[in-house]
């Protein structure tokens, strides 16, 4: 893989992330921007970066940058994606892609007609057993698959005095819990399956109508402020949890439940895949275990170990097996994909594309207006 020169833009919780696993990949990291110039300079010091940049501008402005990430709050998205399109430079965008599907359809138009490689960063796809699991339904191994069922839970929200912009509309979307982490469920599950949404009916509850936000902003999955005296109330709009039904063409079903407010659940996606022949359940807090369910014969667990994987996943573990793989290697394979295209772009696309994130969104967008009409709401084939 070539040295190519990429930027990451945000130096929160995530941004940091993409720097280390790009440096893993032996890409050239060439510095990082923040929401100022001294959180850019101070995360270059940090991380070790070349530079910190004084502005958007003058990132894209640099020619040493082939590629930009975009580890920015969700509602810069939309313009620095299509700033960094329009400049030349490769894309690899935290989800959601764009506040609004007229955003993400539009840049899923512009990347077309850009030639460069446009990404968003469901990296859950890149745990080694879920491109195994992958592998197994879509050979037929399941064989037709009639439900998919699970959950994506936090507790970093759960008291009121838990904060982060993300919980705010006009800052992250008007949908939260269920597109912030919900998104990656069910990017996973048809990543995995290859099933199309025909349809969604949705029940949410924002358990916090008010939180206390402290002057100044809480990073992603920092302690809250219940400690701080200078708080103010805000009001809020946005889901804390609920349940979606989904109903898959070909006539399967889902279930998904999505919490930010689960006590003691720091970040655990579970799902479970039944076909007519097995099931496959798989659990984020044990990243390195498939189950295997089978009616006529012993259940299974397969432990993670690349001579045991299939030929899709085999490549994205690079560990013995019994040298477990987590979080911060998902990031690594997911740009691993990514970058193979940018070094050729006859390579088959194995990464999620732009027309995914703009898949993600219209799930969104049906989602929240089933909860707010109480009713079945139909994709209409919109995502394909």
């Amino acid at each position: 893989m070539k040295r190519f020169g990429v930027a990451v833009a945000g130096t929160g919780f995530i941004g940091p992330v993409h720097v280390e696993a790009l440096r893993r990949l032996g890409l050239n990291v060439t510095g990082i921007l923040g929401s100022s110039p001294a959180k850019s300079r101070a995360a270059a010091h940090s991380l070790g970066l070349g530079r910190g940049y004084e502005s958007f501008g003058a990132l894209l402005e640099d020619a040493g940058v082939q590629a930009v990430h975009l580890a920015v709050p969700n509602r810069f998205h939309y313009a620095m994606a299509r700033d960094a399109l329009q400049a030349g430079k490769h894309v690899m965008c935290e989800k959601p892609l764009a506040m609004t599907s007229r955003e993400s359809a539009d840049l899923v138009k512009r990347a077309a007609a850009s030639g460069r490689q446009a990404g968003v960063c469901y990296n859950i796809r890149y745990y080694p057993l879920n491109l195994h699991a992958r592998e197994m339904v879509r050979s037929g191994d399941l064989g037709k698959v009639h439900s998919a069922v699970g959950s994506y839970v936090q507790d970093w929200l759960l008291f009121d005095t838990d904060y982060n912009w993300r919980v705010l509309a006009d800052h992250g979307g008007e949908l939260r819990a269920v597109a912030d982490i919900g998104t990656h469920w069910m990017d996973l599950v048809l990543s995995i399956t290859g099933l199309q949404v025909e349809a969604v009916f949705a029940d949410l509850k924002t358990v916090h109508d008010k939180r206390k936000r402290p002057r100044g902003e809480v990073e992603t999955f920092r302690a809250g402020s219940s400690s701080r005296d200078d708080l103010e109330e805000v009001a809020i709009a946005t889901d804390d949890c609920g349940a979606v039904l989904f109903r898959f063409e070909g006539g399967g079903r889902g279930i998904l439940w999505v919490s930010q407010t689960t006590a003691g659940r720091k970040n655990c996606l579970r799902y479970e895949i039944s076909g007519s022949e097995k099931a496959l359940a798989w659990n984020s807090e044990a990243p390195n275990d498939l189950w295997v369910g089978r009616r006529r014969a012993a259940n299974e667990k397969l432990i993670r170990d690349p001579a045991l994987l299939g030929e899709t996943a085999g490549p994205y573990a690079d560990y013995p097996g019994g040298h477990n793989e987590g979080f911060p290697d998902t990031f690594k394979q997911c740009f691993r994909a990514f970058y193979r295209c940018v070094d050729d772009p006859k390579a088959p696309v194995f990464y999620p594309t732009f027309q995914e994130g703009h898949r993600e969104i219209e799930l969104c967008e049906a989602v929240l207006k089933s909860h707010r009409e109480e009713r079945w709401v139909a994709l209409q084939r919109r995502m394909k």
